[in-house]
């Protein structure tokens, strides 16, 4: 069996507009280029052709993956009555100051937007726990101590 992928409302729609995008557009797009390589001739020793069978390759693949994650999507729900979970908004303070970020399964980490996996060190130690309460987060550059201020 596969295993669910945990995604909010949000995070499924961004990869389905993705997969809707990659199988109407992007392979329109390098079965183009194949076409037009193809015209160059030799295939053995052509660049521009091998370059858009290799994007090809990858375009079916990420096809693959976004199918089976849309297939087994399963919502994840964001009222968590003020203890943290996945979908959380989350307000914590530690010794370089306070932070905002939001719980999310694997599928939708975005570092830059400020969504972590619950399954980074931070995510990990944050789950379950209520604003107020101190925990313990194992990073990269040792342990941290955070503490909840805000869940929404």
């Amino acid at each position: 069996m596969e295993k669910p992928v945990l995604l909010t409302a949000e995070g499924l729609e961004k990869l389905e507009k993705e997969l809707e995008e990659l199988r109407t557009v992007k392979r329109a797009e390098v079965a183009e280029r194949i076409r037009y390589a193809k015209g160059f001739g030799d295939l053995s020793e052509n660049a521009e052709y091998e370059d858009a069978k290799n994007e090809q390759g990858m375009i079916e693949g990420r096809i693959l993956v976004l199918e089976t994650m849309v297939r087994n999507a399963q919502l994840i729900e964001e009222n968590h009555k003020g203890v943290v979970g996945v979908g959380s908004l989350v307000t914590i303070s530690d010794e370089f100051g306070e932070e905002t970020f939001t719980i999310v399964g694997p599928a939708e980490v975005d570092v830059e937007s400020g969504k972590i996996s619950l399954e980074s060190p931070v995510g990990k130690s944050l789950m379950g726990h209520k604003v107020g309460e101190a925990v313990q987060a194992a990073c990269p550059g040792g342990m941290r101590e955070l503490k909840i201020l805000k869940i929404k």
